[in-house]
């Protein structure tokens, strides 16, 4: 069955109730006297509510609205937000420095609105000693309480243990606000031409993350 709604002469009813082309209640009228208006105001008469009775029709140039409605669902599309799980990897005894690094791109995908797998990998006679990844994962959700949530609690796996974070901010909204971040260095340097475009880069370019420790 077409989604396509019946228009003009495909309408098949002896009346309809007719809404002017500025939502206005025109009432119920034959159908040869809506299409008589049709005419008249150089408009299509369309049928946007084959179940009522009688029918609801409205005058519209019908060529427009689909435009307008495709432009929109397109736009919509465009701005849709699709949930992305990062994955950090990590070993039990981590030492501090390569911790810091493993936090900081953790603390950039939360930034950005995504969840966040973190998976504790036990080697050897680590696996005795799971305590250890509990802690880590423990710590890590602390570090970062204030940018996501522990979404799925610390579960052993084999010989991983995982752990997922969830951002407290919506990907939309971490969408509109790098969105306008972006703008507003596009527009500091039209105000400062003399800044580097090196320097302007750089602040752009996020670091990849590596796969794991």
């Amino acid at each position: 069955m077409s989604a396509e709604p019946r228009i003009n002469d495909r309408i098949r009813v002896p009346e309809v109730r007719l809404v002017g082309p500025s939502g206005e209640q025109v009432g119920i009228v034959p159908l040869a006297k809506a299409l008589e208006l049709a005419q008249e105001y150089d408009l299509d008469l369309v049928e946007v509510a084959a179940n009522a009775r009688p029918p609801v029709c409205k005058l519209m140039d019908y060529g427009k609205f689909k435009y307008e409605s495709a432009m929109k669902a397109r736009e919509a599309r465009k701005n849709q937000a699709h949930t992305v799980i990062k994955e950090m990897k990590l070993r039990p005894k981590i030492d501090p420095h390569d911790y810091d690094t493993k936090k900081g791109h953790v603390v950039r995908f939360l930034k950005q609105g995504d969840k966040v797998k973190i998976t504790i990998m036990f080697r050897g006679r680590e696996q005795s000693r799971p305590e250890l990844g509990y802690r880590l994962l423990q710590r890590l959700a602390e570090d970062v309480q204030e940018l996501g949530f522990v979404e799925s609690n610390p579960k052993q796996d084999g010989r991983n243990m995982i752990m997922v974070l969830g951002p407290h901010k919506k990907k939309t909204e971490a969408m509109a606000e790098a969105r306008e971040a972006q703008a507003a260095r596009k527009a500091s340097a039209k105000a400062n031409p003399g800044r580097s475009q090196n320097a302007a880069e750089e602040e752009e370019a996020p670091a990849e993350a590596p796969a794991e420790a």
